[in-house]
């Protein structure tokens, strides 16, 4: 087995028309400034894409980067990122998975593959540590994503990406699966079935990820673990009852999903929650690997062993369509995983036309609290069948035909995940102005709000402040590349925060939120990477960098054409109080989108300025202001 020190730098980059593979290194500078993961993967579609492309013509690009982690054995660092522009918001989408094929691709000696072009017939890429080789796939198309990985023969070191039927018909909102973990959001699995590319097959376990400095590596690890297993939602909600412990939370704060999004709680509720799944099904971890969290789950069920439906899946193929029946959100989540298909959208996408049929503005059967149907329905949008052919589009499309844009919950064409932002209103900030729609990954305002009780959920106060931080931050970890979830451990764990008084340290958040940012220490981050790479990085310099690779998103998405305009709510956010709450808030986004711009350096359009794009290093790149850049 060779050793790679450090990283290898290796990015393949494969045109699907002509087969042709390229290799090129990524430099230490695009590491310092961009980390890797869904940073790099930016910064080369930036420099590779046209604006204004269809995302399912064949020159789209997808682009999938492993980071420096993955592989080095680092607490919760299984994860890869994918990054290309989104089919279904026509804007850029960057998705992080926990599955097998980042650390096949990884120890086959590889850290990037770009993919561009369009294959004549169906294909699947076969790559190890001597190079791709592009196969017939035909035998594999309308297989789902479990029988396809199974078709390929892959053994404990390898691993796969391949898409189900939704991919193949190209539904908006279709996935990427690897093992039982997705690339979820955005329709990434649309753009591999509009290339006709089926699966990617990696056969790693040829290199071994070797720290440049062993001794910090394994300090930095040291600490990382102390945290996690020392942080009570890291060591024990999580690990033992899942993301769906989150049920409980959100039902309790009145920011739960019921019935498209018209109410935030449920009596019946705790019949879906991670404890009650957990007793049910007596659950075990199947999980990411390496993971020391543990957060996803398995079960008995009557009929077998199935996976554990995830928070989101729960909220928004349960509780927003007014079921709470945990056998049958299991049923419907395993069809959209062998479909190949967002559980998010799908669920949001039920939800809206459950209503708009209630409206008489759709025909149709589903109703909520009624499983009749939904079975059906979901298998007719992954084949682009009878209704599920324009249910395949997502709610903007629909709502845009048929009426009802005020209940259709998406942000900048991405529906929204299983939070009310009505009852987090930092959170609705963050779902406002997350770069690929509403996305509750890009700041998660309502763990601070309404999980840990931190800040007051219903003040614009403090808000644009953790927003901008946690941003930043996030997108820096998701280009390391790790787990978000050890950010929640790697920021309240370390002494400044964790002797800190919550009373006090809620007050200071609240009230002088700057000082409060200064005391988070998340410098385990930082340290990995140095330890990894060799190349010296502090936790500001990572936080710069976090910020870099925000900001750039953000420009391509302006060059998309999105501006103010885009940075707001679903109408039922802004003018229908909750049924749970009796003085009926509503989520002020104005009083801190302005806030947010300022701190940002965003101008009153919501577009970076020339003088923040220079700032961050990003001029030269963008080709906007003359060669005196200050990287020059």
């Amino acid at each position: 087995m060779k050793e790679i020190m450090g990283t290898s730098n290796r990015i393949l980059e494969i045109h699907l028309a002509t087969k042709e593979v390229r290799e090129f290194k990524a430099t230490d500078t695009e590491r310092k400034m961009y980390l890797g993961g869904k940073g790099l993967g930016l910064k080369y579609l930036c420099e590779r894409l046209t604006p204004g492309m269809d995302p399912l013509d064949a020159d789209n690009i997808l682009a999938f980067m492993m980071g420096v982690l993955m592989g080095t054995g680092a607490p919760c660092s299984g994860r890869f990122a994918a990054i290309t522009k989104s089919p279904l918001t026509g804007i850029m989408v960057a998705s992080s998975c926990g599955g097998p094929f980042g650390m096949a691709y990884k120890t086959a000696g590889y850290d990037g593959l770009l993919i561009t072009g369009k294959s004549d017939t169906p294909i699947y890429l076969r790559i190890d540590a001597d190079g791709v080789s592009c196969e017939d796939a035909t035998h594999l198309w309308g297989k789902d994503t479990q029988e396809t990985q199974e078709l390929l023969g892959l053994e404990k070191k390898d691993g796969a990406l391949v898409i189900g039927p939704a991919g193949e018909h190209q539904v908006l909102y279709a996935n990427i699966a690897s093992g039982h973990r997705f690339l979820g959001r955005g329709g990434m699995g649309a753009v591999m079935g509009a290339k006709n590319l089926k699966a990617i097959a990696a056969f790693g376990k040829t290199h071994k990820i070797v720290p440049l400095n062993p001794e910090a590596f394994k300090k930095a690890c040291k600490k990382a673990a102390r945290y996690i297993n020392n942080n009570k939602f890291t060591s024990e909600v999580y690990r033992n009852f899942g993301t769906n412990a989150n049920v409980t939370y959100c039902n309790k704060g009145g920011i739960l999903p019921v019935r498209n999004f018209r109410d935030g709680c449920h009596e019946d509720a705790e019949a879906v929650s991670g404890e009650t799944m957990q007793k049910k099904y007596d659950t075990v971890p199947s999980t990411c690997k390496p993971c020391s969290i543990l957060c996803g789950h398995k079960g008995t069920y009557a009929d077998g062993e199935h996976q554990i439906p995830e928070y989101e899946t729960v909220g928004m193929l349960g509780t927003n369509i007014g079921i709470f029946d945990p056998d049958l959100i299991t049923e419907w989540n395993d069809i959209c995983s062998r479909m190949g298909m967002d559980t998010i959208t799908a669920g949001a996408t039920l939800a809206y036309v459950m209503e708009a049929g209630e409206k008489e503005l759709i025909q149709t059967d589903l109703k909520f609290g009624d499983p009749d149907g939904v079975s059906d329905i979901l298998r007719d949008i992954a084949l682009r069948q009878g209704q599920g052919d324009e249910f395949a589009n997502g709610t903007r499309r629909l709502s845009r035909k048929y009426g009802g844009e005020e209940f259709a919950i998406h942000v900048k064409g991405l529906e929204m995940a299983a939070y009310d932002p009505r009852g987090s209103w930092g959170h609705g900030l963050a779902y406002a102005v997350a770069n690929r729609g509403a996305c509750h990954l890009s700041a998660t305002l309502m763990v601070l709000e309404v999980f840990f009780g931190f800040l007051h959920p219903h003040t614009p106060r403090a808000k644009a402040q953790f927003v901008c931080f946690l941003e930043s931050l996030y997108a820096a970890v998701n280009s390391l590349h790790t787990c978000l979830f050890t950010s929640f451990a790697y920021m309240l764990e370390p002494p400044a925060a964790k002797h800190t008084p919550k009373p006090l340290l809620g007050a200071m958040m609240q009230y002088l939120p700057f000082l409060a940012i200064k005391l988070m220490d998340v410098r385990v981050f930082s340290d990995l990477f140095s330890a990894v790479t060799g190349i010296r990085m502090s936790q500001g310099e990572m936080l710069e960098a976090g910020d870099r690779i925000h900001t750039l998103e953000r420009y391509m998405n302006t060059r998309e054409g999105i501006s103010r305009k885009d940075d707001t709510l679903p109408a039922r956010f802004l003018e229908e109080g909750r049924e749970c709450d009796p003085e009926k808030r509503t989520v002020p986004i104005d009083q801190m989108l302005d806030k947010y711009y300022k701190l940002r350096g965003y101008d009153a359009n919501g577009i970076p300025t020339p003088e923040r794009l220079e700032k961050l290093g990003l001029a030269e790149l963008l080709g906007i202001l003359d060669s005196a850049s200050p990287s020059r």
